[in-house]
């Protein structure tokens, strides 16, 4: 039966699938106003728009295929940075594991668990045989068979141990060439001093300039002090949407540009929108200008943290990595981001605001986590349809029928997960915007964490354990339990876990070559917005969204390789989908917004080696259940050596995701000195860093000569 389900679930995807590839070869041939799907093609002006009916276009074509699997990574690199290419290379690592472990659980341990002593597979009704055929549930106690699985626990751990470490070595290479390689960076010069102390009679930028002329006078440049400028960024919104509403207006000709005075257009004197827009720009631009010059000039708008820029890069270090005061929570020091990847919405002044933020983000996360629990029950009783009839008696007699009860216990569970598991990204993005990082890339990076354990913690252990969270927690209070309690538990969850796959996986690589979502919000908007074609904005990936899900996929297969290996052919597929897909959208969709230059990698290789150690946690359950008490035992030392790894690959590889060493900078700086090109570099850096909100700003078709910030905006 619950064979079955899933090949119900895995029709029924198989079939989105091709709607999908199919939707997309068309819909990417389309005019420009299909702008959801292509918008980095059109943003560069390289794809055709053509506004007559073409029958060509509605034919599928397959040439984007050929595309994203042609695309190199030195392409990948010079069109979308290192952080593109470490995404790609979490892809193709987990087809490399998986198609090693899927050579060693399809050939060998898929056969010997189908002939194994407790269950006969029944070849002649195959969608009605037991899950529990196919896995190491049909090993008798004591068998030899299960030394089998043992050696494939270990060569399949030694394998991935070996990937892990060519793949940091290949990255923190590929890092060191990136920084050697570049051109003079702003963020590579500039640090971010926050929780500045200042007396009464000094201003911040006094403070500042005082304090680091005094204990860094031959690498001191130049400063920008920080301002809060939320109400500048709310006109400068103000402003965009008048202009769009204003370009709207005068593009379309059939569009109403007149309407009445009075009572919401119903009657009083016809009015000329274009000449009303006109007049509301100048008015706001006036304001702009009024809170500009009120922020640059009023000591009470000074956020207390400003952008200090050093002659080198070396100097920057030093100034970085040395506590600036005897007082450790004065003259806060941390790395200064690139201008363009700058979150200035926040900017706390004060180390406490600053752990108060971090403390209300940690309640606000296990809240999250225990009110998920919730769905989790409801998915968990849609898998037990004898469960679901206890809840539901009315419906027995639908649940009756085999095509229903199939599609509820097979396909309908992973579909409901995925649809609450959709809210977590951008609720842990949001959570993580007001814990007090300064960049988007930081931003990004801790929601990766939060989403990724998040996952992990909600749907793996919540959905295996199916208890409460207390009991939940007891579990993990009581370590010597844990290997039983899962080796009892995690087997059981084999069929859900394969429809997840096939169910969330598959579904998932494809809406994002659909790119669902923000087709079904421009439809929305649509009606409500007078977009223009030149206000396209592209996208940048996701990567707190997308990173953690492929490490739960990844999850999922290294520790079920060896309890249920038919799931590996799904994850194979899902993996294959998601490289020819993600490369078509770095190629055609997505635009870099920032370079962290590859330090998502560090997330990676951690998330690896917990999935390492859980799958040796249930290696030792496994063998104890089945009283092979020499393989439990033997075991034992590899997450010790895992662990070992792990560590080595810290100390050894960690320190070039952090920051560059002393030998680095020096080299760099020196192949700089006698560059001509520095000086104007340094005339840059010391505007670089301005908030764009206290740049001037002109849209109205006003010429008064007024659109400049009556007092200039950076302190230096």
């Amino acid at each position: 039966m619950l064979v079955s389900a899933l090949l119900t679930s895995l029709a029924i995807n198989s079939g989105l699938c091709i709607l999908f590839f199919v939707l997309y070869s068309i819909l990417r041939k389309q005019p420009s106003n299909y702008a959801v799907y292509v918008p980095r093609l059109l943003a560069e002006g390289k794809s055709k728009r053509r506004s007559h009916f073409n029958l060509e276009r509605l034919i599928p074509s397959p040439t984007w295929l050929k595309n994203a699997w042609k695309l190199s990574e030195e392409e990948l690199l010079s069109s979308s940075g290192l952080d593109a290419v470490v995404f790609m290379r979490l892809i193709t690592f987990s087809l490399k594991v998986f198609s090693f472990a899927g050579i060693i659980g399809i050939f060998v341990l898929l056969p010997v668990n189908c002939t194994g002593e407790l269950h006969i597979v029944d070849f002649t009704n195959l969608p009605n045989n037991s899950l529990d055929v196919f896995t190491i549930s049909n090993i008798g106690n004591g068998s030899k068979r299960l030394w089998i699985h043992f050696s494939a626990v270990y060569v399949v751990t030694i394998f991935i141990c070996y990937l892990l470490y060519y793949e940091y070595r290949y990255i923190s290479s590929k890092r060191m060439a990136y920084f050697y390689s570049s051109k003079p960076q702003p963020h590579h010069f500039t640090i971010l001093v926050h929780s500045i102390p200042v007396s009464v009679e000094s201003s911040v930028s006094e403070s500042v300039d005082r304090f680091f002329s005094e204990y860094h006078p031959s690498t001191y440049l130049s400063h920008i002090v920080i301002h809060r400028t939320n109400r500048l960024r709310s006109l400068i919104n103000d402003a965009k949407q008048l202009y769009g509403r204003l370009t709207h207006l005068k593009s379309d000709d059939t569009q109403q540009k007149y309407h009445r005075s009075c009572c919401f257009g119903l009657c009083g004197r016809k009015v000329d929108l274009t000449d009303e827009y006109e007049k509301q720009l100048v008015d706001i631009e006036k304001n702009l200008r009024l809170e500009q010059s009120e922020v640059s000039s009023s000591g009470h708008k000074e956020a207390r943290a400003a952008f200090v820029s050093f002659k080198s890069r070396l100097g920057a270090a030093i100034a970085f990595h040395l506590p600036q005061s005897s007082n450790p929570i004065e003259w806060v020091t941390e790395e200064a981001p690139e201008p363009d990847d700058v979150y200035w919405p926040f900017f706390s002044s004060s180390f406490m605001h600053r752990w108060i933020s971090k403390l209300t983000v940690v309640v606000a996360c296990i809240t999250l986590t225990i009110l998920f629990l919730v769905p989790v029950l409801i998915v968990q009783g849609l898998t037990n349809l004898s469960q679901l009839k206890t809840w539901f008696p009315f419906l027995e007699s639908i649940l009756t029928i085999k095509i229903v009860s199939q599609v509820i216990t097979g396909y309908l569970p992973s579909l409901i997960l995925q649809l609450f598991l959709k809210a977590v990204p951008p609720i842990m993005k949001f959570l993580s915007s007001i814990q007090g990082y300064i960049s988007h890339s930081n931003i990004e990076k801790s929601a990766c964490n939060k989403v990724l354990w998040f996952t992990i913690w909600n749907v793996f252990f919540a959905t295996v354990f199916s208890g409460t969270a207390i009991y939940v927690v007891d579990i993990f209070l009581e370590p010597k339990q844990i290997p039983g309690k899962l080796a009892v538990a995690v087997p059981a969850q084999a069929s859900f876990f394969i429809a997840y796959v096939v169910t969330t996986g598959w579904t998932s690589v494809c809406s994002e070559l659909f790119r669902i979502i923000p087709f079904s919000f421009s439809l929305i908007k649509r009606p409500f917005t007078r977009s223009t074609d030149h206000e396209l904005e592209v996208p940048s990936l996701p990567y707190h969204k997308d990173i953690p899900r492929i490490l739960f996929f990844a999850l999922l297969g290294i520790t079920y390789f060896f309890l249920a290996p038919l799931i590996l052919p799904f994850l194979l597929l899902y993996l294959c989908l998601g490289y020819i897909i993600y490369s078509n959208q770095f190629i055609n969709v997505y635009a870099p917004r920032y370079e962290s230059a590859g330090k998502f990698w560090p997330i990676v290789h951690d998330s690896i080696i917990f999935s390492l150690v859980l799958m040796h946690a249930i290696a030792v359950g496994i063998f104890t259940l089945k009283k092979l008490s020499l393989a439990s035992s033997l075991i034992c030392p590899l997450p010790i050596f895992t662990l070992l790894f792990n560590d080595y690959c810290r100390k050894r590889f960690l320190p070039i995701f952090v920051a560059y060493s002393a030998e680095s900078l020096i080299k760099k700086d020196r192949q700089e000195e006698n560059d001509p090109e520095m000086s104007e570099f340094y005339n840059k850096l010391v505007i670089a860093y301005q908030d764009p909100a206290l740049m001037p700003v002109r849209f109205s078709s006003s010429s008064d000569g007024l659109n400049s910030p009556l007092i200039s905006s950076a302190q230096v």
